[in-house]
């Protein structure tokens, strides 16, 4: 893939839609989306290279479509499953007015309404890319109906909307983990480099989840050591395989799990900094504030 200067990363698929002109404008107020494919893209289109910092699964009914992932191209087709995961330069092209579903959900979702250790049950999830998976006709019908009972519970108007459709989605991610084991024609890509990035991802995952968080947990030089790699190659390794820094991975989760207790707890700003290994509270206000805009308690009260 070219790299290009000036890439958007977007948090929202509302965002990348309205701002690139590559989808149906769509109203989104929360981090779980699902659309029928062609209610959104009803017309071919090429997107320019963007990130996206959610997780994407699309379903192809019918139609012709691509999307790359870094350097990777990858052809859809009939019965094509396919997801990506947050960091990577992507785009795609749709040739044919594609049918079927995208789903898209942020990491805050999954951990709240999926699994607290989402990344331990569904580990396929942090794998560095995974090629399209062609399905027979009876795996993909069942993918397909669990999208449909999605949409329509999303719909609705019930007090129980987003629980049943939270629970809809676990077994949907079930079944994705159950094809992946049990079928060999779905072969994860993976080499020595992805292996490093997978690694990192779930020791980074697995200091946040101890709650034992220290100063001096998060460097980067501590985690190319726990794979006996010199901190230059390992960072330059992570820098090539997902487009971010070590850095800014670290940097990155930090403020996500600062912004899921501000918002979803009453844990007081002091004991939030702490726990998530600040010495000072105040270093850490500077530092959500540098990184967000917002002090922490601005973020909390919005």
């Amino acid at each position: 893939m070219k790299r290009e200067t000036n890439i958007k990363a977007y948090n929202k698929l509302s965002d990348l839609y309205k701002d690139e002109n590559v989808g149906k404008n769509i109203i989104q107020d929360a981090d779980f989306t699902i659309h029928q494919m062609e209610n959104v893209h009803n017309k071919p289109v090429q997107s320019p290279v963007f990130r996206a910092n959610y997780f994407s699964f699309i379903l192809v009914k019918k139609g012709k479509s691509f999307y790359t992932i870094d350097d990777h191209k990858f052809h859809t087709k009939p019965h094509t499953l396919y997801f990506t995961n947050p960091g990577h330069l992507k785009s795609f092209g749709i040739e044919e007015v594609v049918h079927g579903f995208i789903i898209t959900s942020s990491e805050e979702y999954l951990k709240e309404h999926i699994h607290n250790a989402v990344f331990d049950e569904f580990s396929f999830l942090l794998t560095e890319m995974v090629p399209p998976c062609y399905l027979d006709q009876i795996r993909f019908e069942e993918l397909e109906h669990l999208a449909k009972q999605i949409l329509e519970e999303q719909n609705k108007k019930s007090t129980l909307r987003h629980k049943i459709v939270s629970s809809l989605f676990m077994v949907f991610l079930l079944k994705v983990k159950e094809y992946l084991l049990e079928d060999d024609s779905f072969k994860i890509a993976y080499d020595r480099d992805s292996e490093i990035v997978n690694q990192f991802k779930k020791e980074l995952e697995g200091i946040f989840r101890s709650g034992k968080l220290k100063n001096g947990d998060l460097q980067v030089a501590s985690f190319a050591e726990a794979q006996q790699l010199h901190p230059a190659y390992f960072s330059t390794v992570i820098k090539t395989k997902t487009g971010k820094s070590a850095n800014q991975w670290i940097q990155d989760k930090i403020i996500t799990e600062a912004q899921a207790l501000l918002s979803k707890s009453s844990t007081p700003v002091k004991e939030i900094a702490y726990k998530l290994g600040f010495n000072e509270p105040t270093h850490f206000s500077k530092f959500f504030k540098k990184l967000t805009r917002l002090t922490p308690n601005q973020y909390r009260n919005q």
